[in-house]
């Protein structure tokens, strides 16, 4: 018989690179993501499209060796089919992960429970970034909007259901390649060791503005989300994360209607930008038109799927 699980990716509304260092994050999962199918085998395996690079193939391989062992080597043959974009900020790895998770658990013949799905996907999403802040793949795990810390010196994050009474719809555009996150998130970990007092203020000012946001979320106030995004936006700016490019997405989204928009993800030269809008059509026509990429999600609310 065969199986088929979903993980979905991820946007972050506030608080990236903040919550590295300890401050809250509010992250919701989109309708984008990685669906893996399963069918009955011999052995454990993880079966790869040709054509990719083989750095790519021994680190996919790797994780799912962890997995594999987490989950008891379960006769299933894996393959992978992704409808959502790569290195963009949008939690493909964590999509990829959490997909791979309940897919083996459910071969295993256990229940597929958030939290053991999340145990599994830390052990891959290690492989992938080395000390991952957690929200990524809890997030995607969840399948829900999310208020997340991370716990110094613990091995996961602590996660609360944010909940909406209004439908929170987003628009994501892409802007480009990005640089690798790790260099990003190495480059600013160098200033804030440099210049640890200014760097601290603006990391406790998101934090600030996260827990304003999760306010704004629960009351179903739109308007105020969406500023604090805006502000948000800036304080990345600030902390050297935004670019030129991102920069004028996140005003073209704000010319299209967009309530709030800035940066998802680690940011840098490239990426993905998310726009809060309540009626999101019309703008993704005029961006599609214009050839930018983008799509829409629901993150309050039944994912579409």
């Amino acid at each position: 018989m065969s199986l088929r699980a979903f993980g979905p990716g991820k946007v972050i509304l506030l608080g990236e690179h903040a919550v590295v260092y300890g401050h809250p994050a509010l992250a919701g999962s989109i309708s984008r993501g990685v669906t893996a199918h399963g069918a009955p085998a011999r052995e454990c395996g993880l079966a790869l499209p040709a054509g990719l690079p083989v750095a790519v193939r021994r680190q996919l391989r790797a994780a799912f060796k962890v997995a594999a062992e987490l989950t008891g080597r379960p006769a299933v043959r894996v393959t992978l089919e992704r409808d959502l974009p790569t290195s963009m900020g949008l939690g493909s790895s964590a999509a990829l992960s959490v997909a791979t998770a309940r897919l083996l658990l459910q071969a295993a013949g256990r229940r597929a429970r958030p939290a053991e799905v999340a145990h599994v996907a830390l052990g891959m999403e290690r492989e992938f970034h080395g000390t991952p802040s957690g929200v990524d793949h809890t997030c995607s795990a969840l399948g829900t909007l999310i208020e997340y810390r991370r716990r110094p010196g613990a091995e996961a994050g602590r996660a609360r259901v944010v909940e909406c009474p209004r439908p929170l719809h987003v628009v994501v555009a892409l802007v480009g390649e990005r640089s690798p996150t790790r260099s990003t998130v190495a480059a600013l970990r160098a200033r804030r060791e440099r210049w640890p007092a200014r760097y601290g203020r603006l990391f406790a000012e998101v934090g600030r503005v996260v827990h304003e946001g999760v306010a704004a979320v629960e009351q179903g106030d739109l308007e105020a989300l969406g500023d604090v995004m805006n502000v948000n936006q800036g304080l990345l700016s600030a902390l050297g994360l935004s670019s030129p490019g991102i920069d004028a997405m996140v005003h073209r989204l704000r010319q299209e209607g967009a309530l709030g928009a800035k940066l998802t993800g680690a940011g840098g030269d490239g990426g993905a930008v998310v726009g809060l809008f309540e009626r999101p059509e019309r703008g993704v026509r005029r961006l599609t038109a214009d050839g930018i990429t983008c799509f829409t999600s629901q993150l309050a609310g039944p994912l579409e799927r």
